[in-house]
């Protein structure tokens, strides 16, 4: 039969069905077109199964060479393009199984001896979901990296910490930017867990409840690198849950929606600090879009766009959520619907993460060797934010408190100074020695190196705090994490 051509024999349940499936249905349950993407998993696990097979006695030596060359010309054919991918074969194991059983005879139908489309394919997607969190812990790491250089340029930059989008306290915009580093770094942590888990074989566990030949899943599980850290081989112990379980696709989506998130909160305060309100920075042109109708707009048109794809990604997360609330065991086709939302989440987690790391950090110029082009700064624009908003306020009621006044008098005095700076339009800093004693006669010229606001910055030396000081050692402490 030529290559591909379908006739009924060619499905794996066609003798004991008396018509052919309609079109429409065809249509609907196939799911090659999107698994693809699945195909060297799905052949790396092939090879593993027929080594261990043989091993086992359970094929030959020839026919286990004919599977090895059959699914060496099938990966060459893929990579080529050349390929054909068939709706009538339904998904990407029957369509390179049909294609080794053409390359190679009978060799191809003892392949599937001992498993199951069912334990195939949750050990497909187990495999190609591991190495894509590989892919986006290295990611992570390219996007700390650029937050920590563009930190490390912007250290005694002082800009306003908000709370309540408020005016609070006066920050380093380097120390702002390293608070994302933390979130960033504990994304990483959680796509490592979820990677352990995920890195569990269930191959051997066919369709539901084990099979009776004699199969060696730990060395499949061995050659697969499904191992623990002390090399020993994590083989799904429950054949039954080993085939239905998604939570390793659930927890990536989780840990996927939180870093989203996060890249969400960021997006926010670029927008508002490219806006012309604050002024606080600039993107690089090509991330930002015009107007059609109004030639002096500049739009941060990706960071809105990602902030838009957290509600896509979270979304996914509750569709795979929604998908296995009411599946009872084992397998069941629904899970077919896990891999365009799993495969949608990876895709625009990785994109999101290189764009941003290139937004922040900049382009690598090959002549010169340094990055050209991240987020442009405004020191005195944020300066300026700084000292419309009291930030030192707290501040004056510390030395107030260091005085010895209680802190809530210490609150209240300086509320009512605040109040006379408010009045006069100054800030504290500007207010004269003689006005500021009127509110607590303890207060002496020393007061004004509290009330500036590299003073404000300098006195929080403390472990996690805005000082320059601190915020170098986190960079450094930051740079030996990354590497």
């Amino acid at each position: 039969m030529p290559h591909n051509q379908f006739d009924k024999k060619s499905q794996a349940w066609s003798a004991l069905f008396s018509e052919p499936m309609s079109d429409l249905v065809k249509r609907y349950t196939a799911s090659v077109f999107f698994d693809k993407r699945l195909w060297q998993a799905d052949i790396a696990g092939s090879l593993a199964h027929a080594e261990m097979l043989q091993a086992q006695s359970i094929i030959s030596a020839a026919d286990h060479a004919s599977i090895q060359t059959g699914l060496a010309l099938i990966a060459g054919e893929i990579e080529a393009g050349s390929f054909q991918w068939k709706l009538d074969l339904e998904d990407v194991h029957l369509n390179i199984e049909a294609r080794l059983t053409q390359l190679v005879g009978d060799a191809g139908k003892r392949l599937h001896t001992g498993r199951s489309r069912n334990d195939q394919v949750a050990t497909d997607v187990r495999l190609w979901l591991r190495g894509e969190i590989d892919l986006v812990l290295e990611l992570l790491i390219e996007l700390q990296k650029s937050l920590v250089d563009t930190a490390e340029q912007h250290v005694e930059v002082i800009m306003p910490g908000f709370t309540h989008l408020q005016v609070a306290q006066p920050v380093s915009f380097g120390h702002h930017l390293l608070a994302y580093v933390e979130m960033f770094a504990r994304d990483a942590e959680r796509l490592v867990d979820v990677r352990r888990r995920t890195n569990r074989l269930p191959l051997g566990a066919a369709a539901l409840a084990g099979t009776s030949y004699p199969l060696d899943r730990e060395r499949v599980a061995s050659t697969l690198g499904m191992v623990d850290d002390q090399g020993q081989a994590c083989v799904c112990q429950n054949s039954l849950d080993a085939v239905s379980d998604r939570d390793f696709a659930i927890e990536f989506s989780a840990a996927a929606s939180i870093c989203m998130v996060h890249i969400s909160r960021f997006s926010e305060e670029l927008i508002l600090w490219m806006s012309q309100t604050f002024g606080f920075i600039r993107i690089a042109d090509r991330f930002t879009t015009g107007s059609s109708i109004m030639p002096q707009k500049k739009n941060p048109d990706v960071p809105e766009l990602a902030r838009g794809k957290t509600g896509r990604v979270v979304g996914h997360l509750m569709g795979l959520l929604t998908l296995m609330k009411g599946q009872p065991l084992a397998y069941n086709k629904d899970n077919q619907e896990d891999k365009e939302p799993l495969f949608d989440t990876v895709d625009t987690l990785k994109d999101t993460l290189r764009i941003f790391s290139e937004m922040v950090g900049g382009q690598l110029n090959p002549a010169s060797g340094v990055k050209e082009g991240g987020i442009g700064v405004h020191p005195e624009a944020m300066e300026r934010a700084a000292l419309r908003g009291y930030a030192t306020a707290t501040d004056l009621a510390d030395y107030l408190v260091k005085k010895g006044l209680p802190f809530r008098d210490a609150h209240e005095t300086v509320a009512h100074a605040v109040k006379a700076a408010i009045a006069h339009q100054v800030d504290l800093s500007e207010l004269p020695l003689a006005v500021l004693q009127q509110f607590n006669p303890g207060i002496e010229k020393d007061v004004y190196q509290c009330l500036s606001l590299r003073g404000s910055l300098n006195e929080r030396n403390t472990l996690g705090g805005t000082a320059p000081t601190q915020v170098r050692r986190q960079i450094q402490r930051h740079r030996l994490r990354l590497g």
